[in-house]
This record gives C-alpha cells, structure tokens and sequence, in this order.
C-alpha cells in the first residue's frame, strides 16, 4: 500500500519522458528490473520533476503486470472454451492486429484480464461463435436506447427520476482495526441537465453516520464527493443514499436551421448571454499531462477540419471521425497511461473515456470549448461507469456528445443512434465528474487510485491511498421512474 510520498498533483510529472533504459526494461516486461534501477537512480541528485516522474513510474509499473494475467497457453484455452472452433492462428491474428490487449512479461505474451469479453464486444464474428450464455449480448441496452431516442425526439426530451446507494466494502487484507480513515463516495453533481440531487442517508458500518463524521461537496464541485471520516472496524462498510433526477432535451443539430444558427452566432451574428457562454472560454487551453495539443493532435484536428469554419460542421467532423475510425476498446488503469488522447489517435482505439479525452482535446485544438462529464450509466436494470463529453456550441450552450455510444451504433449501423449521440444524451446517466483530474474536497492526501476520474470512490489512511484490488463498490438502483 505504500506510495512513496505521491500526491495526485504528482501526475503533471507524466509530461516529463521517462528514461530510454527504464523504457526498455519496462516493455521487455522486466517490471522488477525496472523498480530496482529506479531506486538505484533515486539515490542521485536528480532534477526535481524528473525525481517525480520516476518516483510515479514506480507506482505505475507495479500496477501494470496484474492487469495481464493470461499467458498465450491460457488465453488460447479461454478462447477455445469460449468461441466455437476457435484456432490458435485466430488468436496470432488478434494479437498482431492488437484487438487483444497485451504486454511482455520477461519476454513472454501476456493477456488482459478482459481481453475475452472485449472480442467479443468489438468482432461480430467472434461474437456471433460464443458458447457461453453469461457473454452473450441480448440486445435489450440497444433497444431501450432507440426506443428512448424516438421518444425523446417525438416530445423534445425525456426527464427521470433515480434513488441509488453506493457502498464501500475493504476487502480484508486492507482492513485496520480501529484506524482514522477517510472514504469518498461520487455524488451526483447538481447542473446542467442534473436537478434536485437529494442526500438521504449516510451510512457507517450500517448505522446512520453523525454530522460530523461526513462532508458534502457542493453541488458544482469538478469530482462531487460524499466524504466519510472514522475509525475503520473490521467488515464496516460505508454507504449513501440519494435521488436526483436527470432532464435531457432533445435537439436536432443535424438540421439546416441549426447549422445556420450555428454560423450566424460564429460570425457574431447573434448574442448568448448566460453563465455558459461567460466560462466557455475557459474550456479551450490545455490540461496537462493529458489534454495537451501535440504537433500530431494539431494536424490531425486540422486534417479532420479542413477549411470547415462553422464550430457545429467543425465538431461534428470530429465525432465522425473517432465514431467511425476509432473503435472501441477497453483499457488498462488509467494512471498506467501516457499522453491518452494521442495514444488513442495514434493506435486509433479505446474505452469511453479514451475518446471523450480525444473528441475534447481536438475541439479545443479547433478552437471549440469541450469538457468532460462522467459518471455512471444508470439506466432502471443497468448500473456502470461510463464517461462521456460536452461541447459548447452557440446559441445552443453545452450539449453532450458521446462518442463510445455513438461508436457503437456506427457499427451497429444504427445510424438515428448514431446521430442522436452528438448534441444528445439518453437520460439515463448520473454524472458525477464535470472536470478531467480535479481534486476532491477536501483534498486527497495521496495519490488516488484513479487521479484523474470518480465513479467507484476512493479510500485513503492517513499513511496511504487504498489501491482497486483492496476494495469494492457496490451500486443499487432502488427506483427509476420517468416523470
């Protein structure tokens, strides 16, 4: 558990390159070589951010291995098990066309811990030869999602009602008997399309917590937490409860109207004058290490662009692009990864967030204010992490744009899905990130397990953060009801 002094502010140091030997060692898949020349180099005097950086590669080169349990013998096994005569040149195939995510391990393939169900989620051929029933898709997400498009598009939005509980439990090797710990549980933050966010109950090892045992960040904080400060017992979980409810308006950004408002507002035609506007601006600048506007990222948002003038027809260009050119896959932690968005435009895949970060980075390189928005999909028989983004867009304001969704219908040749998903969010979602990397309140006091985004919380002692492996969240939809 021990993270060598890192602070989340610690991740900035990812701007600095890592050394060519450590590189080498790390890809090679000799992570425990790796650890020792950086302690090694530690004991120098170094350059402070690059002290930083090493110190942080440290903690990312621990957490890398475990993701990669599968061996090639193990993953050819699981592939045969699981797809119907499934040959072992199919899995050489995936491997050098990289839809099975992989590293070297002392020299030897090793494959990620969901590799399987990301073949199947991304190759209809392998997904049309699963044998097991638990890894087949039955279609019903993408039939309540058309089903609500055409709704929302038939009476200009759709608004619900949601009552959620999201717990903590420690697993036992991360448990300390009676010391202070400090537990952040997401809360939905309260703008936008977000109304009448309600804390109903906080919990402590099943009793209701004290005021002065918790604290609530306010409604607009950038990672909206519940945060929960006691002794930890053995098997105490921490839990809350909540309603909100999420108002999604449907707007046709497609239509010729829109485009002509569009470039009307653009050339100063037309004036919006509301709190949007006035903060838009501040969503057009870099944010290290992540959002960072490479020479690479900067021609390729140009050649996406073209000579295209009109912010609308510019950001539309943009979520072509990655819906029909990116694909889907799941990734490693996120603090394992370097520059996210250029990696993701230059390997040309990755999750929701990978693509929200990549659409976000290209608009404001295209002079288009974008931000992230993140939370859960919280639909009535379906709770999962999901992150998505908002582009501002005048006169219309911040408009949602999801480009994993629309990805997906893409593919799905769902094309009104397709659609709908750039200017349009589903309702069924709580976000609980309006800001990529910010802080909690009050502050973590060590490096996160996710710095960067807060969808299953955080745990920290007062002597270190809690890793994934040493804890879960649980969510729970008690009630969903349209209103």
């Amino acid at each position: 558990m021990e993270t060598s002094g890192l602070k989340n502010q610690d991740i900035l140091s990812l701007t600095v390159p890592l050394p060519e030997d450590i590189m080498k060692l790390k890809w090679c898949g000799e992570f425990e070589q790796a650890q020792r020349v950086i302690d090694q180099r530690l004991t120098k005097k170094l350059p402070e951010d690059l002290r930083r950086r090493l110190m942080l590669e440290k903690e990312r080169l621990r957490r890398i291995p475990e993701q990669y349990p599968y061996s090639w013998q193990d993953a050819l096994e699981r592939m045969k098990e699981n797809i119907q005569d499934f040959k072992e040149e199919e899995l050489k195939r995936l491997w050098e066309e990289d839809a099975a995510d992989w590293i070297y391990r002392h020299g030897q393939v090793y494959f990620r811990d969901n590799f399987l169900e990301n073949i199947i989620k991304t190759r209809k051929e392998y997904a049309e030869r699963v044998t097991a029933s638990e890894l087949k898709e039955n279609g019903a997400k993408q039939e309540l999602l058309d089903h609500t498009i055409s709704a929302m598009k038939q009476n200009g939005g759709q608004a619900w009602r949601y009552r959620m509980k999201i717990t903590i439990t420690f697993k036992r090797e991360a448990e300390r008997e009676n010391v202070p710990v400090r537990v952040y549980l997401p809360l939905p933050l309260e703008y936008e399309q977000i109304k009448e966010v309600k804390l109903l109950a906080v919990r402590i090892g099943g009793r209701e917590a004290r005021p002065e045992e918790y604290q609530t960040a306010p409604p607009r904080q950038g990672q909206r937490t519940v945060c929960i400060e006691t002794p930890h017992h053995g098997g105490q979980e921490y839990e809350i409860e909540f309603s909100f409810e999420n108002h999604e308006t449907y707007l046709d950004l497609g239509a010729s109207e829109a485009v002509d408002l569009a470039e009307k507002s653009a050339a100063g035609l037309t004036v919006r004058t509301e709190e949007g506007e006035e903060n838009s601006s501040s969503y057009l600048d870099e944010e290290l290490p992540h959002i960072r506007f490479t020479p690479y990222l900067r021609r390729l948002a140009a050649e996406i662009v073209g000579e295209e003038k009109n912010p609308l027809l510019k950001a539309r260009r943009i979520y072509d692009f990655i819906t029909t050119r990116v694909m889907y896959s799941y990734v490693r932690s996120y603090l394992t990864l370097d520059n996210i968005p250029e990696s993701a435009a230059v390997s040309l895949k990755g999750d929701c967030g990978v693509q929200a970060l990549l659409f976000i980075t290209l608009c404001r390189i295209s002079g288009i204010p974008a931000r992230w928005q993140a939370g859960l999909y919280s639909a009535p028989n379906e709770v999962g992490n999901h992150d998505w983004a908002q582009v501002y867009l005048s006169p219309f304001g911040w408009r949602g744009v999801d480009c994993s969704f629309g990805g997906s219908a893409w593919r799905s040749q769902a094309k009104e899905r397709w659609n709908f998903y750039f200017g349009n969010l589903d309702p069924f979602r709580l976000p609980a990130a309006g800001e990529f990397q910010q802080d909690f309140l009050p502050p973590s006091r060590h490096l996160r397990n996710d710095p960067y985004d807060n969808q299953e919380g955080e745990a920290e002692y007062e002597d270190a953060g809690l890793w994934a492996e040493e804890y879960e969240t649980r969510f729970e939809m008690v009630d969903a009801e349209m209103i």
